[in-house]
């Protein structure tokens, strides 16, 4: 490889270009970088193995194949990244640290609220802190411009996408919720065509209903705005722009706090941006 990545930021473009190229194994590593820059700058290669499900040294022959000698070498970027911007440092394992105190002690209704509420709180303090403005900006934009917007987002998703498409409604904007009743998920999607936008919320274990939707929509030109908690996630790789959200998860429950609270303020972000270009006009 001539030109080597020279910073985290130009790795993670380069991995993302290469994604679909990559063996079952190689993207495992890669979706591990992308989606825990943090974890990846400061845990061993054998904690990071054992996380990504794969053994060191195949993040050694991952560094290689993306020019590097070793692995140190790529984990030198992402920790020179973090002395920049070192706000979310601490999230994902604060939250594991909170997981295994929850399986660990016996349940009482006060301290699982609390459990709960504390998970929530780490999950919107990073939400805070790793959402970029031009990307937030970006999706906003993407409303504004899109003659109509459908919504879609199935199983753990739906209240999401529910909320947004009913959200939408309410700022008087042009949209369609595609909740799939009746199975017409397909049908529900012509509302909406080229130079229109479809918002679609997925995470992990990912809905076939959703990626099939957002797939067809590119097909046919429209715009994609994912909500999803990776990059590489089946919605992402397609799409126009994307809004990640990492939810917390305790006792085996995945909460949609941090998702809720993005949703609403694409939603009135987007207000005040139709506000401003009525008043413009």
């Amino acid at each position: 490889m001539t030109n080597v990545p020279a910073s985290a930021e130009e790795l993670r473009v380069v991995i993302l270009a290469r994604y679909s190229d990559l063996s079952k194994r190689m993207q495992q590593i890669g979706r591990h970088i992308l989606d825990h820059p943090n974890d990846f700058a400061l845990e061993t290669l054998a904690v990071i193995a054992e996380r990504s499900g794969v053994q060191p040294s195949a993040i050694v022959r991952f560094a290689q194949a993306f020019g590097y000698e070793g692995a140190s070498q790529m984990q030198r970027l992402f920790r020179d990244g973090l002395i920049s911007n070192n706000a979310a440092l601490g999230y994902a394992d604060r939250v594991r640290q909170l997981g295994r105190a929850a399986d660990d002690e016996a349940v009482e209704a006060d301290d699982l609220l609390a459990e709960f509420v504390e998970g929530n709180v780490l999950a919107l303090n990073n939400l805070l802190q790793t959402t970029e403005v031009a990307d937030l900006k970006a999706a906003v934009d993407a409303i504004a411009d899109a003659g109509a917007v459908g919504v879609v987002g199935f199983r753990r998703s739906f209240p999401v996408a529910s909320y947004l498409a009913y959200s939408l409604l309410q700022a008087e904007k042009r949209a369609f919720f595609i909740d799939g009743v009746g199975g017409l998920a397909r049908q529900q999607l012509q509302a909406i065509g080229a130079g229109d936008l479809l918002v679609a919320v997925s995470f992990h274990p990912y809905s076939e209903e959703t990626v099939s939707i957002v797939n067809e929509a590119a097909e046919r030109g429209c715009r994609i705005l994912a909500i999803s908690d990776s990059l590489v996630s089946p919605i992402a790789t397609p799409a126009d722009h994307v809004l990640l959200v990492r939810e917390s998860e305790v006792r085996k429950f995945r909460s949609l706090s941090a998702s809720m609270c993005l949703a609403q303020a694409l939603v009135i972000n987007y207000a005040f941006e139709a506000s401003r270009r009525s008043e413009a006009s």
